[in-house]
């Protein structure tokens, strides 16, 4: 029986990373110029329980300062495009857009059961989605830290998942949203199950490379 949710989009290459990318900029230019539309477009759990619901999904589109949106499109721009063409436009707009949001939606929660008013905003958490499909798409691929360390993009994510997980329990480096980050990971992985039937700990040990080329 054919299953509805892993119908795969017909391949289009329409360089969606790009696109997201100038969005960013559009939106940090705004934002420069008129500062409280960032409380439109944000994350503020008080918000959204007053009927701010797009902020699940524009939070990413907002950041905080010139070095935050940096990094940011500087993954969107290597890795993203790396993922595009291996996804197709369309699937990869859609994992884009579907982790960053359901890891919005998951931050949201934790924050409001932990009483917290936390303005959240950044594209890391779709990041992150995307370095984990990095991950699973060219597991041999070397990505060299600053510039000098080279570690494989499998490596890259166990040791960024353990930084993230190490953070949040230590607290470390207050104002960074650590929980986001892990629920990117955690989404994208989820997603390349559920969606397009690949189980990335099985392309991390070695028993499921190459199957989609």
């Amino acid at each position: 029986m054919n299953n509805p949710i892993r119908k795969p989009f017909r391949y289009s290459y329409s360089n969606v990373s790009f696109i997201l990318i100038g969005l960013n900029l559009a939106v940090f230019m705004i934002n420069m110029i008129m500062p409280k539309t960032m409380y439109y477009l944000a994350m503020i759990p008080s918000f959204v329980l007053h009927g701010y619901v797009w902020q699940f999904m524009t939070y990413m589109f907002v950041h905080s300062g010139i070095t935050h949106i940096a990094f940011n499109m500087l993954a969107l721009f290597f890795f993203g495009q790396a993922i595009e063409r291996q996804m197709g436009s369309r699937e990869f707009l859609l994992f884009y857009l579907v982790t960053g949001t359901l890891a919005g939606i998951f931050s949201f929660v934790i924050y409001y059961l932990n009483g917290t008013n936390i303005v959240l905003l950044g594209a890391s958490g779709a990041i992150y989605a995307v370095l984990l499909a990095y991950a699973v798409y060219y597991p041999d691929s070397r990505i060299y830290i600053f510039g000098i360390i080279p570690m494989k993009a499998t490596t890259l994510v166990i040791v960024y998942t353990g930084i993230e997980v190490v953070s949040q329990m230590g607290n470390f480096r207050s104002g960074v949203a650590h929980l986001t980050h892990l629920a990117g990971f955690g989404f994208a992985f989820l997603y390349f199950i559920v969606r397009l039937g690949i189980n990335p700990i099985n392309v991390f040990t070695g028993r499921g490379r190459n199957r989609w080329n």
